[in-house]
């Protein structure tokens, strides 16, 4: 075990939010329809005609009234940073129009300017699954180029808007789950006859390009401002030591480190063209699109981490977890969450020290946490201890991969106040330190409540990591 502390002096503790999960006021002050407005039960879900005619994330924890109330909570547990995003709708309602919603740049200025009083870092995420509706319904979704400078406009403003309050920047939340969920990753919608893995390899083709544009506007923009890609990533074990396993395990694991071979190293590998080849996947290409992805990489890699997964060659092995976005096989090793998700605070260090080996880049944890049902005691009181020892855990393995080398910016635990889940659209599978008072049917005050866990991170970034008991 490593000894003392060896968080870095400046490293960012806080925590992460999306705004189609928090903020609700889903049409208020000009904002447009997106992508997560018309999916009911959650990312995962279908679109269709909700139960009971309610979307969860129209009003959410309503954050887009009530920030001041929950940024003071955020700073009053001592918050380096806050990982949030901007709903590309609050700028550009339909995705295509020709100037920007001046509404919605205002809020997200009042919004920095109540982070920057307390001295509180906005991380800020460009798209977390919240594109424009009228970009699908008209362009066909991120398989039609011309998303490219959609993006490219919306990033400028947003640039040029926030340059004096926003340094850290993420282009893509989660980019490797357009592979999984088509719809919300990338706008996509299939016909029967089409190629479906040649539409969806061409559309992250078109997100690398656009990546690699915006990463050079914001270097422009603000010579000092960072931006990174980020990835869901766990690292993934072999079922047994079946050299067969192992193998598919490194297949697996290169689903996810193609993306970040891409924005990081800047050029497509060599087992992706094989792929393409096998697959009759054709991408079509612009001339400059591989020199401009490879001058313009990333600074840093963010990455969600929730759990890790394992791999099997052999099909006996039928036994499933649940997961977040991915199907896998359950590990005999671990325990899980009332969601069925795997945990496995080793993982994490695992996967830091995997993705450090390859790239020499420094890593953001954006996210991390557990989703629970939280009970209110007769004394008014919820004791959390199940998240505390879930977070002790991953941070102690943050530790570990800190003192193995990985360069680590900062930690922010994924829903630091309850918000809608984004794998099932529920409100009672809570993963913040502040309560909210909603229910699944949408009734509640909304009052806010701080948990057992609220006073305990507040230790830890009190002593930089130091204190985790």
């Amino acid at each position: 075990m490593c000894a003392g502390n060896v968080f870095k002096e400046g490293f960012l503790w806080g925590g992460a939010l999306s705004a189609n999960q928090c903020e609700g006021a889903y049409l208020k002050d000009g904002k447009g329809l997106s992508v997560a407005d018309v999916l009911p039960g959650g990312m995962i879900s279908e679109v269709i005609n909700p139960p009971n005619g309610k979307f969860p994330s129209h009003e959410a924890i309503d954050f887009y009234h009530r920030y001041k109330e929950d940024i003071k909570l955020f700073a009053e547990m001592g918050f380096k940073c806050l990982r949030m995003s901007i709903a590309w709708t609050r700028i550009f309602p339909n995705g295509d129009d020709e100037f920007p919603n001046e509404e919605g740049l205002r809020f997200y200025d009042d919004v920095f300017n109540e982070l920057l009083k307390y001295n509180i870092e906005p991380v800020v995420t460009l798209s977390h699954y919240e594109m424009p509706l009228n970009l699908v319904d008209k362009y066909g979704g991120w398989k039609n180029r011309k998303l490219i400078g959609f993006f490219e406009k919306y990033a400028k403003v947003v640039f040029e808007r926030y340059k004096e309050k926003v340094k850290y920047w993420l282009t893509f939340n989660e980019m490797n789950t357009i592979l999984h969920m088509t719809f919300i990753g990338g706008g996509i919608t299939f016909k029967d006859e089409d190629n479906r893995r040649e539409i969806i390899y061409q559309s992250i083709h078109n997100q690398f390009v656009a990546n690699a544009k915006v990463t050079k506007l914001c270097h422009e923009i603000n010579k000092d401002s960072l931006i990174g890609c980020m990835i869901n990533y766990g690292c993934i074990y072999p079922m047994a030591c079946r050299p067969l396993d192992s193998m598919e395990a490194l297949e697996m694991d290169r689903k996810t480190l193609f993306f970040t071979d891409v924005l990081v190293r800047g050029y497509y590998p060599s087992y992706i063209k094989r792929f393409f080849k096998e697959n009759n996947i054709n991408i079509k290409l612009e001339e400059d699109d591989l020199s401009l992805i490879k001058e313009n990489t990333v600074d840093y890699i963010g990455i969600s981490y929730y759990m890790s997964r394992v791999a099997s060659s052999n099909k006996e092995d039928k036994e499933m977890a649940n997961g977040n976005i991915f199907k896998m096989l359950k590990n005999p090793y671990l325990e899980a969450s009332e969601w069925g998700w795997q945990i496995d605070p080793v993982g994490l260090r695992y996967s830091l020290n995997t993705l450090y080996d390859r790239y020499q880049k420094p890593i953001f944890i954006v996210e991390n946490g557990l989703g629970a049902i939280d009970t209110i005691n007769e004394e008014g009181e919820i004791n959390d201890d199940y998240r505390i020892g879930y977070l002790r855990e991953h941070i102690s393995a943050l530790k570990e991969a800190i003192s193995d080398g990985v360069d680590v910016i900062g930690y922010t635990s994924w829903g630091p106040i309850d918000i809608v889940s984004a794998s099932t659209g529920e409100l009672k599978k809570r993963y913040g330190f502040i309560y909210v008072d909603k229910d699944d049917d949408g009734n509640g005050t909304l009052e806010r409540r701080k948990k057992k866990s609220f006073y305990w991170y507040k230790k830890v970034i009190e002593s930089n990591g130091e204190i985790l008991i």
